[in-house]
């Protein structure tokens, strides 16, 4: 009895492992063409989707009173926790805010908010301030159109009041930053437009960081350099396309100073 115990022992140690090798050889490859990627994403990953999907298939518009989290919860199939922490991220990037007697309401979502929490120029590398720098120089330059549209004689009165505090010799100094915030931002300002005026303010400490990091350390080798002062003049008696070609070599001075010098010397 004993042996015969044995050898059943024996025969289950080799040929079922061997079978369900066999087995797994000889599996069919038609056969998974049909499976599906596993989703590993979160049940709040999911729900937050979802939600979102939801109000876009109610056609909800900006304003509109949303569901209760009980109402979400049990359209879902998930939690009332499941649905409070999706909605927590909605509100975190601005479609969501809660309004009083109202409940929670659909907003219109702050596009910069979320690349303003992570927007931090003292972990940046040289090449990553390089292109927001670059960034930048294409929307100054490509909003001359829009500028030339809004201005009115009170900005150019303003900026002139602006490049009053600098320089007179401003193409061969180093800008001065609240100055350089300043003009700049009065053109953003001009433009009229709110999302192109908060992407300005949300480089400000990028702009900061770099007059005060010591990366802007060169002087200016451009000979084609228009100042503040030549952009004013342009606005007052220019036209658009003087306007973007003066924007390109006020920039490019800065775009040398910054990056261009620094790695001839590093």
């Amino acid at each position: 009895m004993y042996n015969i115990f044995l050898i059943l022992i024996n025969y289950l140690c080799i040929t079922v492992p061997n079978a369900l090798h066999v087995t797994h050889m000889e599996l069919n490859p038609s056969l998974t063409e049909h499976l599906k990627t596993i989703d590993t994403s979160s049940l709040v990953d999911r729900a937050e989707k979802e939600i979102i999907n939801l109000f876009v298939s109610q056609g909800l518009k900006v304003g509109d009173a949303l569901p209760k989290e009980m109402e979400l919860a049990q359209t879902l199939g998930v939690s009332r926790t499941v649905v409070r922490e999706a909605m927590l991220r909605l509100r975190m990037v601005g479609l969501v805010e809660s309004k009083k007697h109202r409940g929670a309401v659909l907003t219109s979502p702050d596009l910069i908010k979320p690349l303003r929490k992570s927007l931090y120029p003292t972990i940046m590398e040289n090449k990553t301030l390089q292109d927001l720098f670059e960034m930048r120089m294409v929307l100054e330059v490509g909003m001359a159109d829009i500028l030339f549209e809004h201005i009115q004689e009170k900005d150019i009165e303003e900026l002139e009041a602006i490049v009053a505090k600098e320089p007179l010799n401003a193409d061969n100094t180093i800008f001065d930053i609240e100055t350089e915030v300043a003009f700049h931002g009065k053109l953003y300002e001009i433009t009229g437009n709110t999302i192109l005026k908060d992407f300005q303010n949300m480089l400000l400490p990028v702009f900061q960081y770099v007059h005060s990091s010591g990366l802007l350390t060169s002087p200016s080798t451009s000979k084609s350099f228009i100042s503040h002062r030549g952009l004013v003049d342009i606005l007052k008696v220019g036209n658009a396309e003087v306007f973007r070609n003066a924007m390109r070599k006020h920039l490019d001075n800065h775009y040398q100073r910054l990056f261009v010098y620094k790695k001839s010397v590093g």
